[in-house]
């Protein structure tokens, strides 16, 4: 308590402060159209079909853009981005789409269909190693050729009869195809420059470097400067242009949440990228105008290594799960109208996760004891997380659960944001944080990534039985009976627990008035053509 009433004091003096002088940071950028965000820290890299992280979708979506595109304030309508039409067959097995006939990257060379078969082809390539490649498993033959069982990438369904019209053959019945063309997975990269660079396979190809990338979205990259921030300028040569209303945005790295927070109050942030628990009160008591507390698709939840010994025995990761009481993690750190996750995946429409989560911690010790543990304090595990403020207070919780429920002693492992990401990609860990924002508006966002080698699995878990009723509800055409098809696998995956759910995600964060057509959406996937900046007159 004595931190946070000294942490309120100096934002209440550096408002005051900040209140004296002629113009304020916010009022500046303002004036300039250039919107100032937090972005929580550096991103691993801004070529669209190596990353698989929010931060770094946070910045590629104001680079590049897919075939479709959000809209900025209501769910499921798809508006044009990189095609200025779609069209499918009746079972939704079949889509043409027609790019935009002015559509230019920001060198000023065309988009065309190459760069989409290019960008296609080297997300699928083996080599390549992708580790979201499994987002395009969708058309067909697209798994065969990731995996080299087929080593021809004309037998993938997708083809451009001419340099403007693409299609689609899909494996299934996919009514939800436009919405994943707007995630950065399906979208272009410059052909011509990544082969100027290097092949389509080279690793870490310089083609995406601050002097070299160019994109096809509404803004391009003006300025990388490491830790200190990402600068994006409107984008002459986007086809839709005269819609943009910034001249810019900068991206700051800000991994401290408070530091976020009096940036905010201290007028020098338009956005932030989330709010400390601490903050929240304060801002609904300070800043109503400005707090936003919104519904988030999205789950949080803990991965653990299956391959470690220690962790092989499903009744020993059932006891770490039981032994966690989510909901007082909820009341007392987080603050911020989370919900207790009792399954993976948020109920939406007709999907209803299997309720096998819970908190109990006597029959944890039970199972516990099963697993022939009967010496806890010698039972010893390292949690990774990352070096933010807050994920170390939620880590500690974790810490302090596992060790009065179940007597074992638990390592917090703090790493920096592409580090946490390596170690977790090569399972180099017994148990880490981590979390899923759904890509589109479907079970199957948060259900594919545990399929055997996918690149977002990172646990060593799969199943064959897990796999094949996935497979099975791909062909069911009635949306009802595939949705129950889909909760049964969600139980066949919660049975095995190589996760532990934790809770489903709100989005809490601070917004300035000043900014205009920056709606709720489920996905937090803001499109920011459609941003604008207003001054705001003084009362």
């Amino acid at each position: 308590m004595r931190r946070l009433t000294h942490l309120l004091i100096l934002f209440t003096a550096l408002t005051l402060l900040t209140s004296c002088q002629d113009e304020t940071p916010v009022e500046k950028y303002t004036t300039q159209k250039v919107l100032v965000v937090g972005n929580s820290t550096e991103p691993e890299a801004l070529d669209p079909q190596i990353v698989t992280g929010v931060i770094e979708s946070n910045i590629i979506r104001s680079l590049f853009e897919g075939l479709c595109v959000e809209h900025p304030s209501e769910e499921g309508v798809h508006l044009p981005g990189a095609a200025e039409s779609w069209s499918s067959n009746e079972d939704f097995t079949e889509w043409t789409f027609q790019l935009q006939p002015n559509g230019k990257w920001s060198d000023g060379a065309p988009v065309t269909t190459a760069d989409f078969l290019f960008a296609y082809e080297r997300i699928l390539t083996p080599d390549f190693a992708a580790k979201y490649a499994s987002m395009l498993y969708y058309i067909v033959g697209a798994e065969d050729f990731n995996k080299g069982i087929s080593k021809d990438f004309s037998t993938v369904g997708v083809e451009a009869p001419d340099s403007h019209t693409l299609k689609f053959k899909l494996r299934a019945s996919i009514p939800f195809l436009p919405d994943l063309t707007k995630h950065y997975t399906w979208y272009p990269v410059p052909k011509h420059l990544v082969l100027k660079h290097g092949d389509m396979a080279t690793p870490n190809n310089p083609w995406n470097n601050d002097e070299n990338l160019v994109g096809n979205g509404p803004f391009r990259l003006k300025t990388w400067k490491f830790n200190d921030q990402i600068f994006v300028e409107k984008n002459p040569y986007y086809w839709d242009a005269a819609t943009v209303k910034l001249e810019g945005i900068r991206f700051l790295p800000v991994v401290n949440q408070y530091t976020e927070a009096r940036m905010f109050f201290n007028d020098q942030l338009h956005v932030t990228y989330g709010l400390a628990p601490e903050m929240i009160e304060y801002s609904q008591e300070n800043f109503p105008e400005s707090l936003r507390q919104e519904t988030y698709l999205g789950t949080n939840f803990l991965r653990l290594n299956v391959t470690r010994e220690k962790l092989k025995d499903i009744r020993v990761r059932e006891a770490l799960s039981l032994s966690i009481d989510s909901q007082s993690i909820i009341d007392n750190i987080l603050k911020g109208g989370q919900q207790v996750a009792y399954g993976l995946t948020p109920p939406m429409g007709e999907y209803q996760p299997p309720n096998v989560i819970h908190y109990d911690p006597a029959k944890a010790e039970e199972l516990l004891r099963q697993a022939g543990i009967t010496d806890p304090s010698s039972f010893k595990l390292t949690l990774l997380t990352t070096d933010r403020e807050s994920a170390k207070i939620i880590a500690e919780a974790y810490q302090d659960m596992w060790k009065k429920n179940l007597g074992i002693d638990v390592e917090i492992k703090q790493r920096e944001w592409k580090t946490y990401l390596d170690r977790m990609s090569n399972l180099d860990y017994d148990i880490v944080t981590g979390g899923w924002i759904g890509d589109y508006p479907d079970p199957t966002t948060f259900l594919e990534m545990w399929k055997g080698g996918d690149g977002n699995n990172r646990t060593g878990w799969s199943n064959p039985e897990y796999e094949a009723v996935l497979k099975a509800a791909e062909k069911i055409q009635d949306p009802t009976e595939r949705i129950r098809k889909l909760e049964e696998a969600e139980k066949i995956l919660l049975s095995e627990r190589p996760i532990i759910p934790m809770y489903w995600y709100t989005s809490n964060y601070l917004l300035h008035p000043s900014v205009k057509g920056w709606n709720p959406l489920l996905l937090n996937n803001h499109p920011y053509k459609f941003v604008e900046l207003i001054q705001i007159q003084p009362n």
